[in-house]
């Protein structure tokens, strides 16, 4: 089963140029880490993938589900970059509103709501008031509410940012972790997140397709002498200076 964007065409004002002008994409299985320059179309391309926008021409699939229909938005589901707490709510009571807005029955997100906050590893933390969570535990309650309704795909808009280094690490080994049971599009500015953790890499500039494919041949293109830490860096840029997209 495939998240598919196909020929499509989305601009944020009329008479201006496209962000993204007939663009193809089919997300694999596993995790997927979407690199670009600023304004590139990564923001976009997340939106038009979680049917926050729909295209101006063109159309977007899951498993040959509409992006117009319930079950499509029932089977992906974002995170936002900035997860807001809920001041009152609880981590678990925040979960499983989010739940019930996705049209569970609230029974059922109570009980989901635990069960997804233990999956990424917050139990301890069910009955604190969202507005005491760390940023780190924040986003964790922010990937549990993404999964408490069953997705599918988890879209994910720049998730570590503004993480320090260790923050930064709990939450990739969570996403590397959660990647075996949905597929997940992890856009970020920072190729560190890399990781060597991703399966795919997918890297556009000026809503083009630079790079789609798997994260050892997108290494490759790194220069020969580029250090072991920093050929994912190196890869980066020679695709962006090769299609003349440098930053």
């Amino acid at each position: 089963m495939t998240l598919e964007l196909t020929s499509c065409t989305y601009g944020y004002k009329r008479g201006t140029r496209p962000v993204l002008s007939d663009f193809d994409y089919a997300l694999p299985e596993g995790l997927t880490i979407l690199l670009g320059p600023n304004g590139a179309g990564k923001s976009t391309l997340l939106k038009l993938a979680a049917s926050v926008v729909r295209p101006d021409s063109g159309k977007v699939v899951y498993n040959n589900i509409p992006s117009t229909s319930k079950m499509f938005r029932r089977a992906i589901s974002q995170m936002p970059q900035d997860v807001t707490p809920m001041p009152g709510l609880t981590a678990r009571e925040y979960v499983a509103y989010v739940g019930w807005l996705k049209g569970m029955r609230r029974s059922n997100a109570w009980k989901a709501a635990r069960r997804v906050l233990t999956r990424v590893e917050l139990t301890d933390q069910c009955d604190i008031k969202t507005t005491k969570l760390s940023g780190g535990q924040l986003r964790r309650v922010g990937v549990a509410a993404a999964l408490v309704h069953g997705p599918q795909v988890l879209l994910l808009d720049e998730p570590t940012a503004g993480l320090d280094p260790r923050q930064r690490r709990v939450f990739r080994d969570l996403i590397r972790d959660l990647s075996g049971e949905v597929s997940v599009l992890m856009s970020t500015h920072d190729v560190a997140d890399l990781a060597e953790d991703a399966d795919h890499v997918t890297v556009i500039a000026k809503g083009q397709m630079l790079y789609s494919g798997a994260t050892d041949d997108f290494l490759a293109y790194a220069p020969s002498a580029t250090a072991p830490g920093r050929k994912a860096e190196g890869a980066y840029t020679q695709l962006l200076e090769r299609y003349s997209y440098a930053e």
